[in-house]
Parts: C-alpha cells; sequence; structure tokens
C-alpha cells in the first residue's frame, strides 16, 4: 500500500479481535517511531510497550474507562523527556511534546501500513498512568497509542473543504491548486 492509500484508509479504531500483533511487525512499527523526526535530533521520547492485559486493564481505566485500550493486543505509552523543554529557536514550540506526537504518527501510520488499527488516546489521568508504569518525573505522559487487529471499518469523518484550511502568501486567501 503506497503512503497516499494509508493516510486515505487510516481510521481511528475502537473495536479490536483478539488477536496479536506479530512481533515482526510490532518492530517495525516501534522503528518508525525511532526513525522519526525531532528538533536538534534530541529525540525527546520513550515508549513504554504494554501487553500485559492486568495492566491493559489499570490504563484503561486511568484512561476515563475507554475499555476498548484494553482489547488491543498491545498499548504504546508514548513520553516525553520534560529536560529538554524550550527550543533554542522558537518560544512557541515545546519539543518534548510536539517531536513525541511526530513519532506517535509515525506508528499510527506503519501500523495502519500492515493492517492494524490504531487510536490516539489523549483523555487519560497523568497522574495514575505514571504510578501504574512507574514513569519517572521528568518525563511526561503524551499519548496511549492501542495497536491491535481491528473488528470494526469505519467510514472516513468528514473533513473540511481545501480551500478552507489552505491559503496562498497570507491567511484567509485560498489556495487553489
Amino acid at each position: 500500500m503506497d503512503l497516499f492509500e494509508v493516510i486515505k484508509k487510516r481510521r481511528s479504531i475502537r473495536s479490536f479481535k483478539r488477536e496479536p500483533v506479530k512481533n515482526e511487525d510490532l518492530k517495525l512499527i516501534l522503528e518508525s517511531a525511532r526513525l522519526a523526526p525531532s528538533g536538534h535530533n534530541n529525540q525527546p521520547w520513550r515508549f513504554i510497550v504494554v501487553r500485559d492485559l492486568e495492566t491493559k486493564k489499570k490504563l484503561s481505566i486511568a484512561s476515563y474507562n475507554q475499555h476498548f485500550i484494553a482489547d488491543a493486543d498491545v498499548v504504546v505509552v508514548a513520553l516525553g523527556e520534560t529536560a529538554r523543554f524550550k527550543s533554542k529557536t522558537s518560544s512557541t514550540r515545546v519539543p518534548y511534546l510536539q517531536d513525541p506526537m511526530i513519532a506517535v504518527e509515525h506508528m499510527v501510520l506503519a501500523a495502519a501500513a500492515l493492517g492494524y488499527g490504531t487510536c490516539w488516546i489523549g483523555a487519560f489521568n497523568e497522574t495514575e498512568v505514571k504510578q501504574i508504569l512507574k514513569i519517572p518525573e521528568k518525563f511526561v505522559v503524551i499519548a496511549l497509542l492501542p495497536i491491535g487487529v481491528p473488528a470494526e471499518n469505519p467510514p472516513q469523518r468528514p473533513r473540511k473543504p481545501f480551500n478552507e484550511i489552505f491559503y496562498k502568501e497570507s491567511f484567509g486567501i485560498p489556495l487553489e491548486l
């Protein structure tokens, strides 16, 4: 499947079959995160790979009872290292938040290309997740990413029109290609 086909077909999956993610596929998915770009190549991320059912259940409860999380074979918890807080080039860039998000999206696309489903989880109690996984204070939890064999194929959700979100030269002038 080519990249644009993967992007078009990717969906947020909230229902998983009780089937394993192959280890060789999981390694490719994780490798895609490792290869993601980061500002100044700082790589301010760490990832915890969770397969234990009881731990996944605890994470699903800490994620405001999103129980489908525990049904995925794997949950990757993305962390940002806060010691790498400020960008030297921008007052609005927060590398420990933004760079791990790039890496997570690489995993999302790699998983989709391999036929797996994922769903960005941003709603969780960070204190509880940190306790469950024994995460040191210098890290923040960026996202949880359940990965598994999809048990659903939801339709694409509506998207804003092209000319409503892309502008030519300055804000408000629709880009026409």
